[in-house]
């Protein structure tokens, strides 16, 4: 009890602390969500447009979820070094399983008449990608997006281990921060992540389309 009270004792003696290191901790977050984004996105709807790279999507989720980021950290730290892109690269690689796959079955499970409905309107193949399939799948591409945020916000607390900022530089300071600290920042981990989980889920919702009401 006494360690959570200290935690909140910590936050309240510390805001500038606090807010510096969570400004580190989204700008590497959001580095890597939005580079991984750029690179998986695309790929995942058009291998669903095409519906091929089954084998693809699946096995780049399962790699995702067996590589443990402390590895991926360390073999970065041999080809780039200690700092911000080593980290960010490490984070990369863990967000592009989730947005990948999820946005390869959002296209691929999209419903076949409506798809051939729309090509025989005489829509091209890009036009029905993104007039059609993306509509339909984009609350299942947006739950890949949540889940890679939350990965990402999550696993940035050990950036700090190879030189990176952020909360995880107080969390594994003990000796520095103490146990109060060490608490506080966690506690502000989950909170970013909860906020990004939340505002994505809104964000989802709203473009889940409403169900047509029966007459």
């Amino acid at each position: 009890m006494n360690t959570f009270v200290d935690s909140f004792r910590f936050m309240a003696d510390n805001p500038h602390l606090l807010l510096v290191k969570t400004g580190e901790h989204l700008e590497l977050s959001g580095a890597a969500l939005g580079i991984g984004l750029l690179l998986a996105l695309p790929v995942g709807l058009w291998l669903g447009h095409l519906h091929r790279g089954l084998f693809l999507a699946a096995s780049v989720s399962n790699v995702g979820r067996a590589l443990p980021s402390l590895v991926l950290i360390a073999f970065g730290l041999t080809i780039l070094g200690v700092g911000f892109w080593n980290n960010t690269a490490a984070l990369v690689v863990l967000a592009i399983p989730p947005i990948l796959t999820n946005a390869y079955f959002a296209i691929d499970s999209c419903d076949r008449d409506v798809v051939e409905a729309a090509r025989g309107m005489g829509m091209t193949g890009r036009q029905v990608l993104l007039q059609v399939e993306l509509p339909l799948g984009l609350p299942f591409v947006l739950a890949g997006i949540r889940i890679a945020a939350i990965f990402v916000i999550a696993t940035a607390t050990i950036a700090a281990v190879a030189g990176g900022g952020g909360l995880g530089q107080i969390i594994v300071n003990q000796a520095s921060y103490g146990l109060g600290g060490v608490v506080a920042a966690s506690l502000w981990v989950s909170a970013l992540a909860f906020l990004a989980a939340m505002i994505l889920s809104l964000v989802r919702r709203a473009a889940s389309p409403s169900p047509t009401p029966v007459p």
